[in-house]
Formats: structure tokens, sequence, C-alpha cells
């Protein structure tokens, strides 16, 4: 195996479809609003990580990464609040060298704290992304994210208002949260009539949660992506049904590992994915909670993983093919990216 250097990762064009905002907060950010708005947390930089970013030593499970979320939830204390995170989000994916990024964001979550309005909520983000994406010279589009354990009620409301701006800056919506104990049979309906309004549909599946998951996902409720879905590889037909469709995998290596799918990096399935001929893109999910960027992501799957460079490419280019743009504006992207990486 031929070790790439990681300024060669950083040069690469890159795409993400599965970042999440609610984990992408910079630590000195949030001290900043924790002293602005007198939030009880450490005002100390290492022990305010230890309560947000998952740490070497803490149990690699899926309850504790959630339970990041807990500490992150409590600082979307203004508009001013979430403006600036969606900005900093946005500049640190421009820093990583991301030519386009679908940035998903819950807007329940965000209007918790303070109980804004959830349409106010989403303009916020749409304004902040869009402003950020023009200053730093990225292409940057939404999908609205709801959760499983969650009153389906809330989904059809943010279906509505995410339905209200498609083609702004809202291209979709993801349905996330803890698919092992919760399913995703509430929400078939609200999922049909939102991408009958034109958003396109991600859903988390095959993450803590087996293959029947990544069924559940595919054929009731219709999902184009898949996020994680690396459990997809338990059921030989649930494979066949995600090749044929060629359903793009939204993987997250470091996050499967910090969240217990899997043993260990190198125990990831991601290549023998590939093997089995499933479309598969690389993402980073929560970077700040995992504390990565893209770059370390793309460096893990070829000097941890044995993906070559010419396949790692491969999987740029598939995540251009898989983005949520409208047809003119994707084929537009595809194009760069494969004069970018000249393949």
């Amino acid at each position: 195996m031929v070790t790439i250097l990681s300024d060669q990762f950083h040069a690469l064009p890159k795409v993400e479809l599965h970042r999440h905002l609610e984990g992408s907060l910079r630590l000195a950010t949030m001290l900043d609003i924790a002293r602005a708005h007198q939030i009880t947390v450490p005002i100390n930089i290492t022990r305010l990580s230890q309560l947000v970013q998952v740490q070497n030593g803490e149990p690699f499970t899926y309850q504790n990464f959630l339970a990041k979320f807990a500490t992150l939830r409590m600082f979307y204390r203004s508009p001013e609040v979430i403006h600036r995170v969606t900005r900093e989000a946005v500049e640190d994916a421009a820093r990583d060298n991301v030519r386009y990024l679908e940035m998903r964001f819950t807007p329940v979550a965000l209007s918790r704290a303070e109980r804004f309005p959830m349409d106010e909520v989403i303009e916020w983000v749409c304004e902040s992304s869009q402003a950020a994406a023009k200053e730093f010279g990225i292409m940057v589009r939404l999908i609205a994210s709801v959760n499983r354990h969650e009153d389906p009620a809330l989904a059809e409301q943010v279906a509505w208002l995410a339905a209200s701006r498609v083609r702004h800056c809202i291209v979709g919506m993801d349905l996330a949260g803890n698919e092992a104990e919760f399913n995703g049979q509430p929400f078939i309906g609200i999922f049909r009539e939102a991408q009958q309004s034109g958003l396109r549909l991600t859903v988390h599946a095959g993450e803590w949660a087996g293959a029947e998951s990544v069924r559940e996902a595919l054929v009731d409720l219709n999902a184009e992506r898949i996020g994680h879905g690396v459990r997809v590889l338990e059921d030989d037909m649930v494979v066949a049904i995600a090749r044929e469709r060629r359903t793009a995998f939204e993987v997250c290596v470091t996050s499967n590992y910090q969240t217990g799918v899997v043993s260990s990096l190198p125990a990831h399935p991601l290549m023998k994915m590939v093997e089995k001929g499933l479309n598969v893109t690389l993402d980073t999910d929560d970077p700040s909670i995992s504390q990565i960027t893209l770059s370390d992501e793309y460096r893990q799957a070829c000097n941890g993983l044995g993906m070559s460079l010419s396949t790692l490419k491969q999987c740029i280019l598939a995540s251009a093919q898989a983005s949520f743009l409208p047809d003119q504006e994707r084929e537009k992207l595809v194009s760069q990216i494969k004069n970018e990486l000249k393949v």
C-alpha cells in the first residue's frame, strides 16, 4: 500500500453530502457563547471538549456519541448565535477545499433552547449559509433533518416549511436519530409528501440497526441516499436493491468507529462496500464532535483502509453525481469536479 501525504488530501477538491450543522461548532465559539449567555458549562476549553467531543478512553457507543448533543443544544440562544455557527461551519468546509456542501440541520433542535419559531430558525440558517457561501467561494445547499424519536407532527411542520424553500437553499429532507429503537414507519406519509413537493430524501439507516433498516429506508421511505448504511452488507438482497438503484451511501468512517458501529477503524467495511459495487461517498458526519476534517476521512480511507487514490477520486465524483442539486446545476458541478480531479 502506497502512503499518500496529508497535503495531497487537502489539495483535492471535495464534495460533502453528510455534515450536521449541530455537530460542527467550534470550541472557541462555544466558550464565547457560554460567557455571553451565562450557560452553565466549564469555561475551560479542555473541560468543555470533554462534554462536546469524543475523547480517547471514552466508550465508543452511540449512546456516548449522542450524549454530546445534550450539551451542544444548550448553545442556540439567539439569532446571532445561529448566524455565527452557520457561517463558521461553511467557512471550515471551505478551508478544507470543499467545493460543494450539503449541510443538514435540525430546526427543532435549533429552535428549542429559546423556543424560537421554526420558520424563523430555518430562514436564519438559509440566510447565513448562502451569505457565507458567497463570502468563502463555496456552493452550499441545506437538508432539513428530523428525528425518529420525536413527534411526527414536528416532522410534518419541518417538511412544510422546507418545501416552501425548495431550490432557494433547501434541497432535501433527512430522517435521523436512534434507528435501533425507533423505526421509520410513522414518517412514511410525511416523506412521500415531501418528495412530491420537490424535496429529495436521505435517511440515516444501517448504522445502529441492521440491513432491514436500509431496506425500510429504500423501499418504504423511498430514500435516494442512505446516511451511513454500512450494515447493508448483512443482507445480500438489500445490497442488490441498493446496487440496482445506484443508491449513494454517505459513509462516515470515523463516526462509525466512535459510535460503536465497527469495533476498530481497520474493521470498517468501506472497501467491502466498494468491492460489492455499492455507490460510496465519504463524509464527516459531525466534524467537531469527531475532531476531524473531510481531508482526515480521505486520509483514513486511503492510508488506513487501503483505498487507492483513483478510487477515492471516483468517490468524490460519485458525491457530486449524487448531490440533490437540480439537473443543470448538478451537471455543472460534476463537470467542474471531473476537470479538477482529471478523471
